[in-house]
């Protein structure tokens, strides 16, 4: 092999290389091993059962409305989940641990009223 060919095959090979590597970046970087739908159940946290699939994850101002409305009634609580309510009890809820480390769950209408509050996940 002339030295021409040799330097075309190393130039090819590092481009490979480079184009591989790159293209392994920048998957990782925007998360692109999670082969998840956008709109899968969020996982639970321990001892927190799934996400329902007929209960979707809630986002934008109506997730912060209700978080706000769980906050005020739960004080001291943390969010675990917010989502729409498939039961019937109100239109959101949101799974929260209290500061002792219970569990309950608020129930949050239309017009972000928490309508009751529930025991349990």
């Amino acid at each position: 092999m002339t030295d021409r060919a040799k330097n075309i095959a190393l130039v090819a090979a590092s481009i490979t290389a480079l184009a591989l590597g790159g293209s392994a970046i920048a998957g990782a970087a925007s998360g692109g091993g999670d082969n998840a739908p956008a709109n899968a159940p969020a996982p639970a946290r321990a001892g927190m059962p799934h996400q329902r699939a007929d209960e979707t994850p809630l986002t934008g101002n109506t997730e912060a409305q209700v978080r706000k409305a769980a906050l005020a009634k739960v004080s001291g609580g943390t969010i675990d989940r917010v989502e729409t309510d498939a039961d019937g009890n109100a239109a959101y809820e949101a799974h929260m641990t209290r500061s002792d480390g219970s569990r309950v769950t608020v129930y949050v209408n239309k017009s972000f009223d928490v309508v009751s509050v529930k025991a349990g996940p």
